[in-house]
């Protein structure tokens, strides 16, 4: 591992302009080995706002605002790695239907799809009473089987 980053943040869609703030100052101040990251900001600034934003909107919608969410970055020479953590109850994301394409403006339902397209890997689990977002992107990712974000 090569660094190392942690925000405690409420839970509050106000906050999503620190956090994404907060995330451009990580980028801004990548170590050169680490500048392969840069290639992937505008997919994973859309992967951390729509993980926090699903926190707050959808985990944490019945907690007291100053419940924290908690959003670890891992980066390493081969890949980064974003958890975000909330409080919420326990999630099953393979339940979720795939809305069907002209329905995105008739209630939303997109935030967890639009994740698996921005980066490599997108997986969700329940540890400790939490639910973990992790959200990884490899150096090397094969861009054409990317689909357009």
């Amino acid at each position: 591992m090569l660094r190392r980053e942690h925000l405690v943040i409420d839970s509050r869609l106000e906050a999503l302009l620190t956090v994404q703030q907060w995330f451009q100052t990580l980028y801004d101040s990548l170590e050169p080995e680490l500048n392969w990251v840069e290639e992937y900001c505008d997919r994973l600034n859309i992967a951390i706002a729509e993980g926090f934003t699903n926190a707050v909107r959808h985990a944490h919608a019945m907690l007291p605002a100053e419940t924290p969410v908690v959003i670890n970055v891992v980066l390493k020479e081969s890949r980064i790695d974003i958890h975000i953590w909330d409080h919420g109850d326990p999630f099953d994301p393979d339940k979720l239907d795939e809305p069907e394409p002209g329905s995105l403006l008739q209630g939303g339902g997109y935030g967890w799809f639009l994740l698996r397209r921005a980066a490599d890997q997108v997986a969700y689990e329940r540890q400790d009473d939490r639910n973990r977002l992790t959200i990884t992107q490899y150096r090397f990712a094969k861009q054409s089987q990317k689909a357009e974000v």
